[in-house]
């Protein structure tokens, strides 16, 4: 594993320790490593969310009408309910 030095401000090193002093991180390694991972999957969830509302603009303009849409999410949704 490498190893990165990383300066804080003392407001923000206050912070962390708070957090580790609290019992969510065992240390300032734990806590930062967190912080990346889900700043990862956000990024990754936000490249998801554009490819979709992309391919949803290329598909065009459907031919059903919005009460039909409405009425097939909420099937699908009560499906997976009783699933």
């Amino acid at each position: 594993m490498a190893i990165m030095n990383v300066s804080l401000p003392d407001p923000l090193r206050n912070w962390v320790q708070e957090r580790i002093d609290a019992g969510d991180y065992a240390s300032a390694s734990d806590y930062v490593q967190d912080l990346i991972q889900r700043d990862r999957t956000e990024a990754e969830q936000h490249e998801t969310m554009i490819a979709m509302l992309e391919a949803a603009e290329k598909s065009g303009v459907s031919p059903r009408s919005v009460q039909d849409i409405f009425e097939s999410v909420v099937e699908k949704m009560a499906g997976r309910e009783s699933a």
